[in-house]
């Protein structure tokens, strides 16, 4: 049942704050954690997750950040540059120029959530779809590689013959982090 199944996951991941140790070496050198769940129970795995790490925890809501984002320069000016690279989109989201971008953004908030001593929580990733930014582009990032606190990455998803699948169809890396499933 899913109250069993989600108590099971969540003593997981608590094992694996207190072990931080064990997600470098189970990681690959990593400092992430993806907590796999169902995407049609995302509502109930965040709404647990905000009763169960009220104190030690930021929540990065990636939909939020995403707003944010396109606020920046307002709805038609992201529409054309969006439009104008359509057929490179990740570019829009993710770029090497000094220009903030949605990327940018989230690395920006997994720093400050661990420079002020709280463990960050990404949720709503499934937000990322579309834009080429998969998890493994944050989980690789040096500054959440070298951050003093895990990156616990809500990622709704399913495990099927050991792969894992984001959104439950598109094949995931479970490369730079410990997945809790």
């Amino acid at each position: 049942s899913y109250i069993t199944e989600h108590k099971q996951k969540f003593d997981d991941l608590d094992t694996l704050i207190k072990n931080q140790d064990r997600i470098k070496r189970q990681a690959n050198g990593g400092n992430s954690i993806l907590f796999s769940y169902p995407p049609n129970e995302e509502n109930a795995y965040i709404n647990e997750l905000r009763k169960i790490y009220t104190d030690k925890a930021e929540f990065i809501d990636v939909s939020k950040l995403l707003v944010k984002y396109i606020d920046v320069e307002g709805w038609d000016s992201f529409k054309d540059y969006y439009m104008a690279y359509q057929s490179t989109a990740h570019k829009v989201f993710s770029s090497d120029d000094p220009t903030v971008d949605l990327k940018d953004m989230i690395i920006n908030a997994i720093t400050e959530a661990c420079q002020n001593n709280k463990i960050p929580f990404l949720i709503r990733s499934g937000c990322l779809f579309g834009t080429g930014i998969d998890s493994v582009n944050i989980m690789e990032n040096d500054k959440v590689m070298s951050q003093s606190q895990p990156l616990v990455i809500f990622y709704p998803s399913k495990c099927e013959n050991d792969l894992l699948y984001f959104l439950n169809f598109k094949p995931a890396s479970k490369y730079r982090c410990t997945l809790v499933k």
